[in-house]
């Protein structure tokens, strides 16, 4: 894919760690800790120097319950925090968002990746935009809309559901114009879905990523999920759960993973690639 041509999917990089820099007062883990763009900034390039590959940058939050924000003022969260990155890191950085044009707006001040957790379904002209900006875009499964999500989410068959959307998606784009080396998905844990279904995506990354032979991002960092497998930890106690879930996806062959604590997941896959880098005994 253009921005990460020197990323290979197959090899010892994977998975590609991306870090989370939410520039909005109400995110579910760390909402209002970046909402000033000079301390974003700052974030962003401190998960660059601890290693990530590419930093995400939101202005709108997609938590259960959440309230859709305006174009001007989600572009007056990120424009500064991007423009700010660019100016001093050359760190690919993506753009969590669904409009198109905060997506455009964003492109121009220096993002590379369109993070749509709506899959380019949020208005009829995402599509056409996301072939026009010829940037990588990461589709995402997302049952109903953040305010309503996860309001009893009902599946005849989680994985095959997701799995139909995200290839009906992948279609969309790929007719829309959109390369086929610009395309990540990302089955949306969280989003719609109850402990079952979270568990279920989780333990099948594999099969699809193998199924729609397209490379998958994992975001399941600090999410519910965690805290309803273990419900003594509050919402920022989340790390060895995260973690977990990014081994899951390590020894799955996930392409990417999206997380809040770069450092420790970083650390933690060069303990589990240099010990799978050593093979069994023959005794």
């Amino acid at each position: 894919m253009a921005i990460l041509d020197d990323k290979d999917f197959n090899s010892s990089s994977w998975p590609l760690v991306c870090g989370i820099v939410n520039v909005t007062p109400d995110s579910f883990s760390d909402g209002g800790l970046y909402a000033d763009p000079v301390i974003a900034t700052k974030h962003a390039l401190t998960l660059a120097a601890q290693g990530a590959d590419l930093v995400d940058v939101g202005g709108e939050s997609t938590r259960p319950g959440a309230i859709r924000v305006s174009v001007d003022e989600e572009l007056s969260r990120i424009v500064p925090v991007i423009a700010g990155v660019r100016q001093q890191s050359e760190i690919p950085i993506s753009i969590d968002t669904m409009k198109p044009q905060v997506a455009e707006q964003a492109m121009a001040a220096g993002a590379n990746i369109w993070n749509d957790v709506s899959a380019l379904c949020y208005e009829p002209t995402s599509l056409a935009k996301a072939a026009e900006l010829g940037c990588p875009v990461i589709l995402m499964h997302m049952q109903g809309q953040p305010k309503t999500m996860q309001d009893d989410p009902v599946y005849d068959d989680v994985f095959c559901d997701v799995s139909d959307f995200l290839q009906s998606r992948i279609d969309a784009a790929l007719q829309a114009g959109v390369a086929k080396d610009n395309i990540i998905i990302d089955p949306g844990i969280g989003f719609g879905k109850s402990l079952q279904d979270n568990l279920k995506l989780l333990a099948n990354l594999d099969k699809l990523q193998e199924q729609t032979d397209f490379p998958v991002m994992l975001g399941a960092s600090r999410k519910r999920l965690i805290g309803e497998l273990d419900s003594s930890v509050l919402t920022d106690d989340r790390l060895g759960g995260s973690l977990a879930m990014v081994a899951a996806a390590y020894y799955q062959r996930v392409a990417m993973v999206r997380v809040h604590d770069v450092r420790e997941t970083l650390q933690m896959l060069r303990v589990l690639k240099a010990v799978n880098s050593q093979g069994k005994t023959d005794e």
